[in-house]
């Protein structure tokens, strides 16, 4: 996801896939899979410290833009760099749809530590409080769901959704490579609506069919239709693309971040049924960068 980088028209083929791989997708993606063989749990010294350290040491006085994921509770940044913050996301056209395991974001409805997972992005993040859950919404499903080498979504479990807008002229399709557009020779300008689940085994709670349904208005932009939109107010940032490649580097792409505050159940079996079939090739949660707490790579939220 990237904007303001003057490239030529031609070198869109050559970023696209490199944008695909920010989530494991496209031509990228068994060489990702290869990266992520370690399932263990490893101590935070021993592997975050580590890739933490080296974040600040390959970004440092090298002109790095802002970073994400962050805390959006803190509204405390030093990191200067200045781009034009994305238009609203009904102006621009939805590009992809896609999920993480745990959320990259923290908030304090999202705010339990997964742990330091494996190293490579899996079994970290945050989660949200499974005390406020009742019991049957915890019930095992008694089959895998959204299940991978890496991860299977259980009762109980948080996704973060990623709503990827973008201001080409383009249409909802898989990867990130999706946001892109020959016709312009400067990258789009990008914008991620972000919201936050809990999967629960409720038939009741919200249907993921509906909440990743999109349609195109009569201005011909394509739009997400079931955003949900009483989750609270979004909060605003300057920030970057993530994906645990960025662990320890920057990213260089600059990204318009809207975070919804609020958790919004949504029934387990409807996003395995997602799962199984959807128009972005999406089968399972990707993993998480490490949350940014480095204050000289975070924006002052707005």
């Amino acid at each position: 996801m990237i904007k303001h980088i003057a490239i030529a028209t031609s070198a869109m083929l050559v970023v696209a896939p490199a944008i695909a791989s920010e989530h494991e997708h496209g031509s990228n993606h068994a060489e990702l899979t290869s990266m992520h063989t370690v399932h263990e749990a490893v101590a935070d010294k021993e592997i975050i410290a580590h890739q933490r350290k080296a974040l600040a040491k390959n970004t440092q006085g090298k002109g790095f833009g802002p970073q994400s994921p962050r805390d959006i509770n803190s509204a405390a940044g030093r990191n200067h760099r200045i781009f034009d913050a994305a238009p609203p996301y009904t102006k621009m056209n939805l590009c992809n749809i896609h999920f993480h395991k745990n959320a990259e974001h923290k908030a304090k409805e999202f705010s339990t530590y997964a742990g330091n997972g494996d190293g490579h992005g899996y079994q970290s993040g945050y989660k949200y409080d499974t005390a406020n859950l009742s019991k049957s919404e915890l019930a095992p499903t008694g089959h895998k769901i959204c299940d991978s080498e890496h991860s299977t979504l259980n009762p109980g479990d948080t996704i973060e959704v990623h709503y990827v807008y973008s201001t080409a002229q383009v249409k909802p399709g898989p990867t990130l490579g999706s946001c892109l557009s020959n016709g312009i020779i400067n990258n789009p300008q990008l914008r991620v609506e972000t919201q936050v689940y809990v999967v629960v085994n409720d038939k009741h709670a919200l249907n993921f069919k509906n909440l990743t349904k999109y349609g195109e208005t009569k201005a011909g932009l394509y739009q997400a239709t079931g955003i949900p939109a009483n989750t609270g107010t979004p909060v605003q940032y300057e920030g970057s693309t993530t994906g645990p490649g960025y662990n320890e580097t920057g990213s260089p792409y600059q990204v318009t971040w809207s975070v919804r505050p609020h958790v919004a159940r949504v029934n387990i079996e409807t996003v395995g049924k997602w799962c199984k079939k959807n128009d972005f090739n999406e089968d399972h949660g990707h993993g998480v960068r490490n949350l940014v707490i480095n204050p000289d790579l975070l924006s002052e939220i707005w």
